[in-house]
C-alpha cells in the first residue's frame, strides 16, 4: 500500500473526527460559560457544587470518563450512542477549562466598568451582559482557540469507544500493512494538517485582540 493509500484510508475517518469536534463544541461552548459566570458571580456553598463540577470534568482523566459512560452506564440502564459519549465527554472536559478562562476574564476586568453600570442605574445583568461579558469573550477568544485544537487531538480518544475516526482507521490499516510507522506518521501529518489552520486562526485572533484590548484600556 502507496504512502497516499495511506493517507487516504486515514482521512475517511476525518468525517467522524470533524463530527465528534463540532459536536463537543456544542457542549463545550454553552456549558463553559454558563459554569464561568456561575463560578463568578456564586459565593460560598453555590461556589463550592459550581467549582466542583468544573474540577470533575477538567481533572478525570478522559478515557476513563469515556469507557465509564460507554461501557458503564448500560449496565444501570442508560446507553448513549458513541458519538452523544465521545461529544459529551470531551466537550465537557474542555467546557471545564474554557470556565476558566471566562472567570478569569471578568476578574480581569475594571472594577471601575462595574461601577461606572451601577451610576448608570443598570442592573446586575444588564452590567454582565452588556459591559463585563463582551470584553471577558474577547479577551479569551485566543485561549479559545487553542482549546478547540485540544478538543481536535482529544477525539483521538474516540477510537477507544469504537468510533471510525482517523485514529481508528489508521489502527485498522497499521494491522492490515503489518507496518506501523508509516502509517503513525501518516495519522500524525493528518491532525497537523487540521490543527495547524486553527492554530493560525488564534494567532489572528490574538493580534487583532491585543490592540483592540489596549485602545479599550485607554478609554
Amino acid at each position: 500500500m502507496s504512502m497516499f493509500d495511506i493517507w487516504s484510508g486515514i482521512l475517511s475517518g476525518f468525517r467522524v473526527t470533524a463530527s465528534v469536534t463540532l459536536y463537543g463544541l456544542v457542549f463545550a461552548v454553552p456549558f463553559g460559560l454558563v459554569f464561568g459566570i456561575a463560578q463568578y458571580l456564586t459565593t460560598g456553598f453555590a461556589r463550592f457544587l459550581v467549582t466542583s463540577t468544573i474540577e470533575f470534568w477538567r481533572s478525570s482523566a478522559v478515557v476513563i470518563l469515556l469507557f465509564v459512560f460507554y461501557y458503564a452506564l448500560p449496565v444501570v440502564g442508560v446507553t448513549l450512542s458513541a458519538m452523544t459519549v465521545g461529544a459529551m465527554v470531551l466537550g465537557l472536559n474542555t467546557a471545564g477549562y474554557a470556565s476558566q478562562a471566562v472567570r478569569a476574564g471578568l476578574q480581569a476586568l475594571d472594577r471601575g466598568q462595574k461601577e461606572a453600570g451601577q451610576a448608570l442605574g443598570l442592573s446586575r445583568a444588564a452590567i454582565l451582559l452588556l459591559i463585563e461579558l463582551p470584553q471577558a469573550l474577547l479577551a479569551m477568544s485566543p485561549t479559545f482557540i487553542n482549546l478547540v485544537i485540544q478538543l481536535v487531538k482529544a477525539t483521538s480518544l474516540v477510537s477507544l469507544i469504537t468510533l471510525t475516526d482517523m485514529t481508528f482507521r489508521a489502527k485498522e490499516i497499521a494491522q492490515i500493512e503489518y507496518d506501523p510507522v508509516p502509517v503513525y506518521l501518516a495519522l500524525l501529518l493528518s491532525y497537523f494538517m487540521v490543527c495547524y489552520p486553527i492554530a493560525l486562526l488564534g494567532r489572528w485572533a490574538e493580534r487583532w485582540v491585543t490592540p483592540v484590548r489596549e485602545a479599550g484600556r485607554g478609554i
